[in-house]
C-alpha cells in the first residue's frame, strides 16, 4: 500500500476505529468490521460518503523479545492493505490517547469496535495511574462527545456462554462506572455477528502456520492464506509467540 499523511485520511471525516493485533488478520476480524460498519452509517449524523474505517496496530503490543520487530508488523499491515483497508501504525496503549489522536483531525463522529476482553481492559485502573484524574479522566477523554463502542461477542471456552455487554465481569470498583456508559448507549453490542466463527482467534492461526500444521487457512479472509504462504509470512523464528495477540 501507500503511505498517506493523517490529514489527508481523517479530516472531518467520521471514523470507525478497530484495534487488533491482526496476526494474522482473521475471518472474525472482517466481521468485526463489517457488522460494527453496518451499525455505524446508519447513526445519526454519519453519511458513508464521508467515513474512513482505520485498522490500527499499536507499537505498545508489538514487542517481540523487547525489541520491535518492523517486519512482523509490516506483514500485518501488508496483508490488511491487501483487502483494500487503511492501517494506522500507532504508539498508544490506551484508547483514550488514540480517541484523542483522530479527535485532532476530525470534530465528526468517531467509533471504536472491539471485543469483550479489551473493553474488560479499558475498565482496568492500572492503565491510568499515571493521570491525576486517575480513570474518570481517561474516560472524560475517551467517551467525549458522541463517541460508541460496537461490542463483539466472545464464546466463554470454559462454558461456551457467548459474552456481551450484559454480562461481562468488570472489576467491582468500576461495575457503577462501566452501568454509566452502558445504559447511556455508549457500548453497543454487535448482535448480527457470524456464530460460526467465533472460534477463531490470531494467536491460534499463528501457532498452526508456525507449526507447520494445516486447517489454518480457512479461518482468514479469501486470499490471504495465499499471500501468506507465497510471502512465507510468520513462520520466522525470531518471532515470539509470547506476545498478547
Amino acid at each position: 500500500g501507500n503511505n498517506l499523511l493523517p490529514a489527508a485520511v481523517l479530516y472531518k471525516k467520521n471514523i470507525l476505529a478497530l484495534r487488533g493485533s491482526f496476526r494474522p488478520v482473521t475471518m472474525v476480524n472482517m466481521d468485526m468490521f463489517q457488522k460494527s460498519y453496518d451499525i455505524f452509517i446508519r447513526e445519526q449524523t454519519v453519511e458513508e460518503e464521508n467515513t474512513v474505517v482505520m485498522f490500527e496496530i499499536t507499537l505498545a503490543n508489538l514487542k517481540a523479545s523487547g525489541e520491535i520487530d518492523e517486519q512482523d508488523f509490516m506483514d500485518r499491515a501488508e496483508l490488511l492493505c491487501s483487502l483494500g483497508h487503511t492501517v494506522l501504525i500507532s504508539k498508544f496503549q490506551e484508547y483514550y490517547k488514540l480517541v484523542e489522536y483522530l479527535g485532532n483531525y476530525s470534530k465528526a463522529r468517531i467509533g471504536l469496535t472491539m471485543g469483550v476482553n479489551n473493553l474488560i481492559e479499558i475498565f482496568d485502573e492500572k492503565y491510568y495511574r499515571h493521570l491525576s484524574g486517575g480513570i474518570l479522566e481517561a474516560f472524560g477523554k475517551l467517551f467525549f462527545k458522541d463517541l460508541k463502542v460496537y461490542l463483539y461477542p466472545m464464546k466463554n471456552p470454559e462454558t461456551g456462554q457467548i459474552m456481551t455487554s450484559n454480562n461481562i465481569k468488570v472489576h467491582p470498583r468500576m461495575k457503577e462506572l462501566y452501568k454509566f456508559f452502558k445504559y447511556n448507549g455508549k457500548v453497543m453490542d454487535i448482535i448480527d455477528y457470524d456464530p460460526e466463527i467465533m472460534h477463531i482467534f490470531s494467536r491460534d492461526v499463528l501457532k498452526k502456520i508456525m507449526n507447520g500444521e494445516d486447517g489454518w487457512e480457512e479461518m482468514l479472509p479469501e486470499g490471504i492464506a495465499e499471500i501468506i504462504k507465497k510471502k512465507k509470512l510468520f513462520t520466522r523464528n525470531e518471532v515470539a509467540l509470547k506476545e498478547k495477540v
